[in-house]
């Protein structure tokens, strides 16, 4: 009996001081090895870093150009952890202040901007900078540049005079020529500007019989194009201030069985490319520009511009010139 009350006795103490140690511990070491849950309240959420809105805007986006552009906008933002919203004005002017206006509602901290028309956008532009929203202005400039944080486009002057000097190697012996353009775009106004510097500094002159607003699009240059071939079967070529039109111009040659004159445009759009590879074609050649450098040259002066890092206030992308002689350089199958 004795035996058994000291063995009861030893192992009673025993496990005393084994608990007694455990409701001792002091948490010592790193937090890993004192791993504390701390349970959350049903309502409380945890903290998702906000999500910066950046808007995009541009003249049509049914110009297989700025669908290209903002395409490639888009995915390089993406890429760096922006959100992009896309509103298509569709050569509207009005929409595209109240589409603005509706961006600027939603929180776009930047837009990157191609105005339907360079003078009707000012409004705007006062809007964006009041909400403190950054101004990143692509392809054709706005009239108050003082509004813009940046602007990314091409050398729209040196595309209209490339397509100048062109023409003069087609057709030494000068002519009448017709023009199909769009006042409200700058950089139209601007390629137009560099095409009749070169022809006046032609041996031969050209003498542009006709000059039609477009609005920068297919259907009214296929209009003004019918109506200038009617008039002026005799004119020897026609220069267009973007490749749509210059499709506008072609289909209206075809429809009045005109193969002599020339035409040109300013893009590099893949149906024109398609165009210099066939045999007998209207299409002299498209000073070429590339939205895709473009698109990557706006999302990257975007992400500088939020995140306070230096960026160039002004970037003009090269131009050059597409005809049938190179066009299997570029490819016909999209844009360069």
């Amino acid at each position: 009996m004795m035996l058994r009350r000291r063995i009861f006795v030893i192992v009673s103490v025993l496990l005393l001081c084994v608990f007694g140690t455990m409701s001792c511990k002091k948490n010592v070491g790193s937090p890993e090895d004192n791993a504390i849950v701390e349970e959350k309240d049903e309502g409380q959420q945890e903290e998702m870093p906000e999500e910066i809105l950046v808007g995009f805007t541009a003249i049509d986006m049914e110009n297989p150009y700025f669908i290209t552009l903002e395409s490639a906008v888009r995915e390089a933002l993406e890429k760096s952890g922006y959100q992009m919203i896309t509103r298509d004005p569709g050569t509207d002017p009005k929409l595209q202040e109240s589409q603005i206006q509706e961006m600027i509602d939603a929180g776009i901290k930047a837009i990157i901007l191609s105005p339907v028309d360079w003078e009707k956008i000012t409004p705007s532009l006062e809007k964006l900078k009041e909400a403190g929203v950054k101004i990143i202005n692509v392809d054709t400039q706005v009239k108050e540049m003082d509004y813009v944080d940046a602007y990314i486009g091409s050398d729209n002057h040196n595309a209209g005079y490339i397509c100048g000097e062109s023409l003069i190697e087609k057709c030494p012996e000068g002519g009448k020529i017709a023009i199909l353009e769009c006042p409200t775009q700058n950089s139209i106004n601007d390629r137009i500007t560099g095409f009749e510097e070169a022809i006046a500094l032609a041996e031969n002159g050209f003498e542009v019989v006709e000059r039609a607003d477009t609005g920068g699009e297919f259907e009214k240059a296929l209009e003004a194009s019918q109506r200038i071939l009617k008039e002026y079967p005799d004119i020897c070529a026609i220069m267009c201030g973007n490749d749509q039109l210059a499709v506008g111009a072609k289909t209206a040659a075809n429809v009045a069985g005109l193969t002599d004159l020339v035409i040109f445009g300013v893009d590099g759009s893949p149906d024109i490319k398609k165009e210099l590879k066939k045999a007998e074609n209207q299409i002299a050649g498209t000073a070429a520009q590339s939205p895709i450098n473009m698109g990557k040259e706006a999302a990257m002066t975007t992400v500088n511009i939020l995140q306070g890092e230096d960026y160039e206030k002004e970037v003009y992308e090269e131009v050059f010139m597409i005809n049938k002689d190179n066009v299997d350089m570029y490819g016909t199958d999209g844009w360069q």
